[in-house]
């Protein structure tokens, strides 16, 4: 064997050890950062940051705060770094009135909500004896015992009778579509006139309005020229005596009493 120079022997024993220096900075830094994390970890699972403050906002007439605060789950102050927004969110919004919830940590210790409710459009007559209140999606917000003023009665007929609405927090399918078609599309000027909405089994629509008088507006197709049709009889013609308005056939409207 060759002999190796003293010289090229003491280089790679310096480069050996600088290499062992490099490797034990490293490690060190490597187990100092790991301690970091782990403190990091320790301190946000502390009750100094934990859901401690729940906080409501949004206008929620028809929702406790109180139900909102239970419907978020958070009664147990979880650690905030653990609380999951989204389910969080999709929670609130399984109450029957809330649309939307928009959820978002608060350091240190605090949860806001932003909720945003549906609106009451339509009653519709059940179960029993109550009445049900719904948005003008076709959901069931809630239950009274009597009718609400200012909504307008959506009446469902199904080939067996009429179509009872759903339980609250769901919707009524889609043989109610037709007269919540109608329902979302009344036109300011003579909305405010209608007091029902009636859907026959056959999908065609007719209206009642608070002046005693009918309207049968047919399929709905053609709605937009059929609510002008109603629109200009209502305002224009004689209607003394008349029953019915017909505009099943737009731009071919009549009156009959």
């Amino acid at each position: 064997m060759t002999p190796i120079d003293p010289r090229i022997r003491q280089r790679r024993v310096e480069v050996a050890r600088r290499r062992g220096r490099r490797r034990l900075t490293w490690i060190a830094a490597g187990g100092g950062a790991a301690a970091l994390v782990g403190v990091a970890l320790a301190v946000l699972h502390t009750p100094w940051m934990s859901a401690q403050v729940v906080t409501v906002t949004g206008r929620h007439p028809n929702t406790p705060t109180a139900a909102i605060e239970s419907a978020a789950g958070l009664g147990g102050h979880p650690p905030l770094v653990d609380v999951d927004t989204g389910a969080v969110a999709s929670r609130v919004e399984r109450l029957p009135y809330i649309a939307d919830a928009q959820v978002h940590r608060s350091w240190p210790d605090g949860v806001q909500i932003a909720v945003t409710e549906r609106v009451p459009a339509l009653e519709m007559a059940g179960p029993h004896a109550s009445w049900s209140i719904l948005d003008a999606e076709g959901r069931t917000l809630g239950e009274v015992p009597t009718r609400a003023p200012g909504l307008v009665q959506l009446i469902v007929l199904g080939s067996t009778g009429g179509v009872p609405p759903a339980p609250v927090g769901r919707a009524l399918d889609a043989a109610a579509a037709a007269g919540l078609t109608v329902c979302r599309t009344l036109p300011p000027a003579f909305a405010a006139q209608v007091v029902a909405v009636t859907e026959s089994s056959n999908a065609t629509v007719s209206l009642y309005l608070n002046s005693g008088l009918s309207v049968l507006l047919g399929a709905t197709d053609d709605l937009g020229a059929k609510y002008e049709d109603v629109a200009a009889i209502i305002a224009h013609a004689p209607l003394v005596g008349a029953t019915t308005i017909d505009v099943t056939v737009p731009q071919s409207p009549t009156v009959s009493s």
